[in-house]
């Protein structure tokens, strides 16, 4: 449950800064890039994520209907372009949700989905959402070759070391 917004919009920002970490890391000829045929690319992904928060998420908590745009090229073609687009969706979507106050987080709304559900419990969903596509954009990032800043600061072998005996 979201129990106090100004800590939910840190904690958002700071998940969504972990998904740019992938972008940061990317080189021009990535962003096409698919793992297989028919797949997202990486741009594809980074357009989603940009445009659903902004355009479904937001939209719905809000009250409104979802207006989600896709994730076509045409929303940012290149690395700058999509850099812009996904802090742009990001601080609009922090401005809809930082308006919400308490007893509109216990409200309804209705998703893109058309699923009825808690305004709280959406926000969490589309946390769990982003979490879902950080893990694809992270894995691709690896088999393209490409280093990320581990996720939450230590790799896997610097926290076995820092950790004491069982």
């Amino acid at each position: 449950m979201v129990h106090d917004l100004p800590s939910f919009l840190s904690y958002w920002s700071n998940a969504r800064a972990r998904t740019v970490r992938v972008l940061e890391a990317l080189e021009p000829g990535d962003l096409d890039w698919a793992p297989a045929p028919g797949s997202f690319t990486f741009g594809d992904l980074l357009r989603h994520l940009a445009g659903i928060e902004r355009y479904m998420w937001s939209e719905c908590v809000a009250g409104r209907p979802s207006r989600y745009p896709g994730h076509g090229r045409e929303l940012a073609s290149d690395l700058l372009s999509l850099r812009a687009y996904l802090d742009r969706c990001h601080e609009e979507a922090i401005t809809i949700f930082g308006n919400l106050t308490e007893a509109d987080l216990q409200a309804s709304c209705v998703t893109g989905a058309g699923a009825r559900m808690a305004v709280w419990k959406c926000l969490r969903a589309m946390v769990e959402h982003e979490a879902h596509h950080r893990g694809q954009l992270y894995l691709m990032a690896t088999l393209r070759g490409r280093q990320v800043a581990p996720l939450f600061g230590l790799t896997e072998e610097e926290l076995k070391a820092r950790a004491s005996a069982p």
